[in-house]
């Protein structure tokens, strides 16, 4: 495997484990790509939650799909993956920092749940009608310290979230991608990973990489169409446990799949867990509300919120919410 000028010498190994991106170029087609393994941050999301196994691994491939988009962009802020339907999963919102904080939670219908369990058929990928159902997904980029925002919305198209995020580069980027997403428990707990590839213009061009220690730019190759579907043949023959591998390295993985490409691996970009919820800005909120509608909020004395992300209850009985106003 061949190695950038501009990573570090010698070069990080990306680890099995882990929870990173690990960006890379196959030189001879000139397609862009990323393998993203997520570890105990994925672990600790789902187990936070009491979702059924195919909700969590719904919700797990989410994840994942969130930390790849999120790669592919320059910006100092927070990323955001959203899906709304009316399926038993109604909601999944994942965001990804500037700094690689990850966080990501799911909003089921009980009832809806239920009967999509019940009618379950053993299938292993969840399949977006079963689960989501009709709705879209949306891409939000929320820029700081200004405040501007980007957002890109697509139906939910197709039978997995791989199919509707390929749904959107074809209509809004106009770009060929393709997208492996698997997420399942293990010996050490939950683990999802992703595969990216992403063909450029067919008359090359000039590509802008979302990472820092990237290069600054990379000239590609000509996108042949014969190229494209070799890559593609490359990708599909990795299989779920590859992607998932706890002892598998990223790299031998990469040099497994794409070493006839003339492989280039970069600088892999860290993932951690990240809730940004707080009691003090949960006061702030609480203090923006007239006192009469809060106290009508108690219950068994204390007015409780709960951080829909990692399920953590904050309690203000009497005395705290005087504070509150007292201030």
């Amino acid at each position: 495997m061949s190695s950038s000028s501009t990573a570090s010498d010698p070069r990080e190994e990306a680890p099995a484990a882990g929870d990173f991106v690990r960006p890379f170029l196959l030189e001879i087609p000139g397609l862009l790509g990323r393998l993203v393994r997520l570890g105990s941050v994925v672990d600790t999301v789902l187990t936070r939650h009491d979702y059924p196994e195919p909700v969590a691994r719904l919700l797990g491939e989410f994840l994942a799909l969130a930390g790849t988009l999120s790669s592919l962009l320059k910006y100092d802020g927070t990323f955001t993956l959203q899906t709304k339907g009316d399926g038993p999963v109604r909601l999944m919102v994942a965001d990804v920092t500037s700094d690689g904080e990850l966080r990501g939670y799911a909003e089921v219908d009980p009832a809806g749940l239920e009967a999509a369990l019940a009618a379950e058929d053993g299938a292993e990928s969840p399949a977006v009608a079963r689960w989501l159902g009709k709705g879209y997904m949306a891409f939000t980029v929320d820029l700081a310290p200004d405040g501007e925002r980007y957002q890109g919305i697509v139906e939910l198209t197709g039978d997995s979230l791989a199919d509707c995020v390929n749904h959107y580069f074809r209509q809004s980027e106009q770009l060929k991608t393709a997208f492996k997403l698997t997420a399942g428990p293990g010996a050490g707990g939950w683990r999802a990973g992703a595969l990216f590839l992403q063909q450029m213009p067919e008359s090359g061009g000039t590509w802008t990489p979302g990472l820092p220690d990237e290069p600054e730019e990379i000239v590609l190759g000509s996108g042949e169409e014969d190229d494209w579907r070799r890559a593609l043949a490359f990708m599909a023959s990795c299989r779920d446990d590859e992607l998932l591998s706890e002892t598998l390295s990223a790299d031998d993985l990469l040099y497994r799949l794409f070493h006839e490409e003339r492989v280039r691996v970069y600088r892999m970009r860290p993932l951690s867990l990240g809730c940004r919820c707080s009691r003090a800005r949960l006061e702030t909120v609480l203090r923006s509300l007239p006192p009469a509608e809060v106290r009508e909020m108690t219950v068994d004395g204390d007015v409780v919120m709960t951080c829909q992300f990692c399920n953590v209850d904050f309690r203000f009985d009497d005395a705290a919410l005087d504070d509150i106003y007292a201030s």
